[in-house]
């Protein structure tokens, strides 16, 4: 990152300081030299005064105020200590860019402290976060990434009584984590709400410690819902404007009824601090996942053993389906629940146990969501047509196996000008040698090297079956093909428009 960013941000502060002293002058000027001093009247906005002292508090006390709500959480509000271990690799190498394989890099780290057995000595590091209590015997919720380095946890009460926390169990996917205290009396707790009922615009309470100051509260409203920010595969996050600044990760977002709707996790920030772009895990979500880290101090999820993917207009359109919805299976994992069920590449899953798939998003929590060992209904749309099966939901793995596939593409070509594309023969299939850079092929990602395994439903193996699917497209008037793709150690789908010419 270049210095750039931080300039132009300092110019704008010197704008906006000018901006702030010219306006400011010119109220001076205003109430202090009378409107004659300027010649003309000012462009200013008008309201009308308020007629009587009465009328002013009258107003005045519909303001809303949150004394009463802050009052009664904040007691169960938390700040988290941890106490980290990591080597002082950085300790004598100094801030500036250093080349690879630099003598000067080498000589920095023969200046790194080290111990009496030769290896870099450890400093301790300090990690600092909020959490909240969900329970009267002191299970505290938080964010996994507050405690995953933690060596040390300590829990810091409002009135700065600090007792150590046990680890619990964490979730990676969603960032949340459970910790235990040993307490002797019953600790004030908080309980979660229903997230599902926020509505764009709702009033929200963001409590934490941020950076460090102690207790802080800041209001604002729930700005956005189903947030995807590249957090993880189950990405649905709330997005709020109250402050949520460092320090905060782990705290609650409260509705004005005092319920926990949100987790505070993560901001948008060019600066570090607050913009106004915060995120929260809705509630819905995070209960679930501490209910589990609870009872098996770990979250199991199921599992169907598919690789899935949007299905964009164009896709829909090469599939018949009406519109863009559900999720495309790209790859199906052999021995899973769903090649045991008789699910397909190129099927789309559009329900789920009766409730519609709008995206690949549903898809992947509503799957996650199911109890392993129990049967699913999916609803397929498969060849045009609806198609309802049986899976029996299975444990997701915590490692899977990939095939991944090699090019070893020989040198003959056959080239497929309607698609864009330059094809061979290999082991694997059907090798992409080339891409025309002006097609739409190129627009859509497939790259020389991707292996073709199908095309509008059909295996290929030669570059003859491609232009044999393309043929057999045109005649049946179709705008476009589908084809498969691998690529690496995944499989996807790309609908091309068929060149008429």
């Amino acid at each position: 990152m270049t210095n750039s960013a931080p300039q132009r941000g300092h110019q704008t502060r010197k704008t906006a300081r000018k901006a702030t002293a010219l306006a400011t002058a010119c109220a001076i000027g205003i109430g202090g030299w009378g409107l004659g001093a300027w010649g003309t009247s000012p462009a200013f906005a008008q309201t009308a005064p308020l007629n009587a002292p009465s009328q002013q508090r009258t107003e005045l006390s519909t303001l809303p105020s949150f004394a009463d709500l802050v009052e009664k959480v904040s007691p169960a509000v938390v700040s988290i200590k941890v106490v980290e271990e990591e080597t002082a690799t950085d300790a004598a190498v100094p801030d500036i860019p250093l080349p690879p394989g630099s003598p000067f890099e080498k000589f920095f780290k023969q200046l790194q402290p080290k111990g009496p057995d030769g290896k870099p000595l450890k400093r301790k590091a300090m990690a600092q976060g909020s959490g909240f209590f969900i329970t009267a015997d002191g299970y505290v919720v938080t964010n996994n990434h507050v405690v995953q380095n933690g060596k040390e946890i300590t829990v810091v009460f409002n009135d700065s009584t600090e007792l150590p926390a046990k680890l619990v169990g964490r979730d990676q996917k969603t960032d949340l984590a459970l910790l235990k205290i040993k307490t002797s009396k019953p600790v004030p707790y908080v309980a979660f709400g229903d997230s599902d009922k926020l509505r764009v615009g709702d009033w929200v309470l963001a409590v934490g410690n941020p950076f460090g100051l102690g207790g802080t509260v800041t209001s604002g409203i729930v700005s956005a819902r189903g947030r995807e920010i590249g957090a993880g595969p189950y990405d649905d996050f709330l997005q709020i404007d109250a402050s949520i600044n460092r320090g905060n990760s782990g705290g609650p977002t409260f509705d004005i009824h005092g319920n926990v709707v949100g987790v505070n996790t993560a901001i948008y920030s060019p600066t570090g601090g607050s913009v106004g772009i915060g995120f929260a895990i809705p509630s819905n979500i995070a209960a679930r996942v501490i209910e589990q880290l609870r009872d098996n101090g770990k979250v199991t999820r199921g599992w169907l053993g598919v690789s899935i993917q949007p299905v964009d207009p164009d896709l829909a359109a090469s599939l018949s389906l009406d519109k863009p919805k559900g999720a495309l299976v790209a790859e199906v994992t052999p021995a899973s629940p769903a090649a045991k069920a008789g699910i397909q590449p190129g099927d789309v899953i559009t329900a789920v146990n009766g409730k519609d798939m709008g995206d690949v998003r549903d898809v992947s929590r509503s799957v996650a969501d199911l109890k392993p060992g129990t049967n699913a209904n999916v609803v397929l749309w498969r060849d045009g047509k609806e198609k309802a099966i049986k899976v029996a939901i299975a444990v997701f793995p915590e490692k899977l196996e990939t095939a991944s596939a090699e090019d070893n593409a020989p040198a003959a070509e056959d080239a497929t000008q309607s698609l864009g594309l330059a094809l061979a023969k290999s082991d694997e299939g059907v090798v992409v040698q080339s891409v025309d850079p002006n097609s739409e092929a190129a627009e859509k990602g497939i790259q020389a090297g991707d292996i073709i395994v199908k095309i509008s439903g059909k295996e290929v193996k030669t570059p003859a079956d491609v232009v044999e699917g393309v043929k057999q497209a045109k005649k049946a008037s179709k705008q476009s093909v589908l084809l498969l793709l691998r690529s690496q150690d995944q499989q996807r789908f790309v609908a091309l428009a068929i060149n008429k010419a």
